[in-house]
């Protein structure tokens, strides 16, 4: 992992690039459910967050950030957002 200090030759594109410190241990101290948090597609912006509410008889209810749900995709922990190497990720999509 770099330092914020090594990120600063990136200049205005390092946040889009990488997590600063902060946020990366911020990121990995925030709680997580992963049999909860997904993926749902949405019509404007791909993709937005839901958390799983309930399940019952093969349907699943989620609450999302907004939108429609029709179709759902696990997440990944936080700490993986902006992470350099894709094989660390739990979740391929």
């Amino acid at each position: 992992m770099s330092t914020d200090a090594e990120m600063a030759i990136f200049g205005e594109a390092a946040p889009y690039l990488r997590k600063s410190e902060k946020e990366r241990i911020a990121a990995q101290n925030k709680p997580f459910d992963a049999k909860t948090s997904v993926f749902v597609v949405h019509a404007k912006e791909s993709f937005v967050k839901g958390t799983i509410t309930s399940k019952e008889s093969g349907k699943v209810t989620v609450k999302t950030e907004g939108g429609e749900v029709n179709q759902i995709f696990s997440m990944n922990p936080p700490k993986y957002d902006k992470i350099e190497d894709m094989a660390m990720m739990t979740h391929l999509h």
